[in-house]
């Protein structure tokens, strides 16, 4: 529907994401940490009075992304094999979990509080990120 450059539609994004964190954390006082936010709401963990206002996020997050990547005609990357997801999956919630928070939360939230932790986990994640593209692209030549 709407014909946007790649880089505007980027930049645009970033800067609702930059705006939810805000609002969240001004409205509620809680860090948009996507990892703690669905942790929280598995049985057994978090409090029971939170679990709305996370289930709405989490919902607002999916819903979101799926119309506006309609709306937009966001481009498409090719399906990848299941074992190589499940891995990539377990590796990335294993860091969540040994970093003590994910992508969202430190690199947009942290780091906008002036988080050292934050700091820390963001250049590490995206270190490992450059260099994993980098061996990758090296390899494949």
């Amino acid at each position: 529907m709407f014909a946007l450059h790649p880089y505007l539609q980027s930049a645009l994004g970033g800067l609702m994401i930059g705006l939810a964190s805000w609002w969240l954390l001004v409205s509620l006082g809680r860090v948009a940490g996507i990892s703690g936010i669905a942790a929280a709401l598995l049985p057994g963990r978090g409090p029971t009075s939170e679990r709305a206002w996370q289930a709405a996020f989490l919902a607002g997050l999916i819903l979101g992304g799926a119309l506006f990547a309609q709306l937009l005609h966001t481009p498409t990357t090719p399906l990848r094999p299941l074992p190589l997801l499940l891995g990539a999956g377990f590796l990335v919630g294993l860091g969540t979990v040994m970093g003590s928070g994910c992508t969202s939360g430190h690199g947009v939230c942290g780091l906008g509080r002036r988080s050292v932790r934050s700091l820390a986990a963001t250049a590490t994640f995206m270190g490992s990120g450059m260099a994993t593209v980098a061996l990758l692209k090296l390899f494949q030549a």
